[in-house]
This record gives structure tokens, C-alpha cells and sequence, in this order.
């Protein structure tokens, strides 16, 4: 038999506080209510436990990254260029058909071995060459500081117009040649009158001795008469010639073996035995060795310089409480 008195709440839910039935100001809901509605009270534990640990990159994470990788694959791409120049200095460091020795000494028509305009190649400075055709009057001139067999003394050159059919070119064709030396000015110019009048005549001539590479002008000496010429070039002889108008000039210039108008003959000795390997490109292949080396170097130095930024930033945003970005950073 129920009880009159009891609350109707303790027999409709058995959840009910029974603390609520005898105070009545107690929370009417159910424990079950109650301990779901309730926020948990924060563990004083949770608060000594601090931000999340912060770990650094290493550097190979970094150069694992996107960004330095792609900086990789242009690095290869440069080394690769690098490497290839330095294959191709070594082709050509090694001579596969080097000149024969004696092969200098050999008189060659000077239209087959080079042509008016062209450099001389090396394997070629020093050989014996034969042309002929006519002094153009009026453009013997003579050239200071020029030794012979270690005296010093003048050279007198002249402008040898060569006739038709020695050269490949269409239309005139002049080559600068040294006809001779001369110890003193005196001497030389005594030997420009002399020349002067047998060119005067328009007489065949011809003419046997080296070919040269053009020595390049240079400035005469401070103080010395602007028209002094202490260098063979023809590209400054031209300068001062007449009749030039669609001339055709030789670059390299012939050094007469016999002398002209009394003077002496200019001592031009067979040039040395080369070797067939050019050390100047073994050089130049050993410098391109090393750029590409630099190149991976390069790329390696900017990451460990990103990566030691990085670690410094960390390492001032832990001493600041904060991570680098003003919050704590961890690495998962």
C-alpha cells in the first residue's frame, strides 16, 4: 500500500537526488541530468604540464622541403651546362692530327694556308709561305724596337700588292711584309729611298718567308712622335697606306727571308716543336670543374644558412615563451 505522503517525484523517476525530497530547494533534476549538464572541473595537473614540447628541424628536413628541392634541380641543371663546357675544353686540348714536324719549313703558296681577313691558327704562325706581285710606292715604313739576333734596330716594311690569282678573294689583295732590318734610322731610311725608287717602277716581285700573327698596335712612348710605330701590325699599317679602296688585307704579316733595298735579313728561326696537348684548355676544363662543384655547394650552403635562421628564430621564441610565429610550435 503506497504511501500517502511521498513525494510523486520518487515514484515517477527512480534517478531522482533523494536529497531533493526533503530540501525543497534543492535542483530538482536527476543526477543522470545533472552530471551531464555539469562542466568538468579543470585538473590542476593539466596546468604543470605547459605549451607542447617545441621540436627543431634537422637539416635534412629542410632540404626536403619543396623550395630546396627545386633550388636542387636547377643546381643540376647548371652543373650539367658547366660539365659540358668542360668536355668540350678537353676535346680540344688534345690535338688528334697534330702538325708534322717540319711541316713549317715547307713553302706553301699563301693563299692555301690562310686567306685575306682570316687569324692565323697556331699550328700555322711560323710557316713558309711564297707570294708575289708589286710594292705599292709610298708605304715603306719603319717600325722601332725590333731585335735581331739580340741587337736592337728598325724594321722597314712595305705594302706587296699581290697579283691576281693568288688568293680566293675578288678585287685588290695586299699583305704587309718586312723586308728587312736595319741597325740604326739612318740605315732605314736610307733603305726607304732605295725602295721607294725600285717601286717606282712597278716591277714583279716575289717573295719567300714566314707568316706572322699581327703583333696589335700600341701607343708610341710618351713623348715620342705620334707617327712612331714600335709594333708589326698590319691593322696600323693600313692606317697609313695608300690605294686602299676595297682592299683586301692579309691579318698576319710575311717576314722576308731575303732582304730588300741593302738592308739586312731579319733572323726568323723555324718555330718550336709544339706539344700536341694545349694546357691552356686542361685549365680551362679544370675551371669548369669547379663552378659545377660550386654549384652543389652553393645550394647546400643556402639551406644550412635557411636552416640556422630557423633554429635562431626557435631558439629567441622560447626564450620570448611563445613559438616563432607567436604561438607554441610542435613538429608531428
Amino acid at each position: 500500500m503506497s504511501d500517502p505522503d511521498a513525494d510523486p517525484r520518487s515514484l515517477s523517476d527512480p534517478d531522482a537526488d533523494p536529497r531533493s525530497l526533503s530540501d525543497p530547494d534543492a535542483d530538482p533534476r536527476s543526477l543522470s541530468e545533472r552530471g551531464t549538464s555539469e562542466t568538468k572541473r579543470p585538473d590542476p595537473a593539466d596546468d604543470l604540464a605547459g605549451p607542447p614540447e617545441v621540436f627543431p628541424p634537422t637539416l635534412r628536413e629542410v632540404m626536403l622541403r619543396p623550395r630546396w628541392i627545386g633550388m636542387l634541380l636547377l643546381c643540376l641543371v647548371v652543373a650539367g651546362v658547366f660539365a659540358w663546357l668542360g668536355q668540350w675544353q678537353l676535346a680540344r686540348a688534345v690535338q688528334v692530327n697534330p702538325t708534322a714536324p717540319g711541316a713549317t719549313e715547307q713553302v706553301r703558296p699563301i693563299g692555301d694556308v690562310v686567306q685575306p681577313g682570316e687569324y692565323l691558327n697556331d699550328p700555322l704562325v711560323g710557316q713558309r709561305v711564297e707570294a708575289s706581285g708589286t710594292f705599292v710606292p709610298g708605304d715603306f715604313l719603319i717600325v722601332e724596337s725590333r731585335y735581331n739576333d739580340g741587337v736592337k734596330g728598325y724594321w722597314v716594311t712595305g705594302q706587296l700588292r699581290l697579283d691576281e690569282g693568288e688568293t680566293e678573294v675578288a678585287g685588290p689583295v695586299s699583305v704587309a711584309v718586312a723586308v728587312g732590318w736595319a741597325p740604326s734610322m739612318d740605315a732605314a731610311r736610307a733603305a726607304v729611298e732605295k725602295l721607294e725608287a725600285e717601286a717606282s717602277d712597278h716591277d714583279p716581285v716575289e717573295v719567300t718567308g714566314r707568316l706572322i700573327a699581327d703583333e696589335g698596335p700600341v701607343p708610341p712612348p710618351h713623348g715620342a712622335d705620334p707617327q712612331t710605330m714600335t709594333r708589326m701590325s698590319p691593322a696600323a699599317l693600313l692606317g697609313r697606306w695608300h690605294d686602299v679602296d676595297e682592299l683586301s688585307v692579309f691579318r698576319p704579316y710575311l717576314a722576308s727571308g731575303e732582304p730588300f733595298g741593302g738592308l739586312e735579313a731579319i733572323s726568323s728561326p723555324a718555330p718550336e716543336e709544339g706539344s700536341t696537348v694545349n694546357w691552356l684548355n686542361i685549365f680551362y676544363a679544370v675551371e669548369w670543374a669547379v663552378f659545377a662543384g660550386f654549384a652543389f655547394y652553393l645550394w647546400y650552403r643556402l639551406a644550412k644558412d635557411a636552416w640556422e635562421k630557423e633554429l635562431e628564430d626557435l631558439t629567441d621564441a622560447e626564450a620570448d615563451g611563445e613559438g616563432p610565429d607567436g604561438a607554441a610550435a610542435t613538429r608531428g
